[in-house]
């Protein structure tokens, strides 16, 4: 079985498009701008003498994915409808954890067993 198929983009394009999306969630030099665009240059240079091709594969699918991530979250606040499908699942989801969380903790507990 074969990698992650390649993504598209080069790193200097997602590079890139990190920057201009720091731009967009907070315009000139505000702290939060700062913050942002440090932890870009961050990941980037933390990564940038990685060789292994399947690890960039893997870093690159993940910065997509997070600009993703943003947008469809900028959609479901402009988008009533879709606003409402997300926080439904988000609200299912969340429960889904609390449940599975309990079930576990009474299943550990020594107390229960005989």
């Amino acid at each position: 079985m074969s990698g992650p198929a390649p993504v598209q983009r080069t790193s200097i394009q997602l590079f890139r498009d990190c920057m201009r999306l720091v731009r967009h969630i907070a315009p000139g030099s505000s702290p939060k701008a700062l913050a942002l665009r440090t932890m870009v240059r961050g990941q980037f240079s933390k990564n940038k003498n990685e060789k292994d091709e399947a690890k960039i594969e893997m870093l690159k699918a993940g910065a997509i994915r997070a600009l993703s991530n943003y947008m469809l979250y900028e959609s479901g606040a402009k988008d009533e409808k879709l606003g409402k499908a997300m926080r439904n699942f988000n609200e299912n989801t969340r429960k889904e954890i609390q449940s599975d969380d309990r079930s576990s903790a009474e299943n550990n507990d020594p107390s229960k067993s005989q």
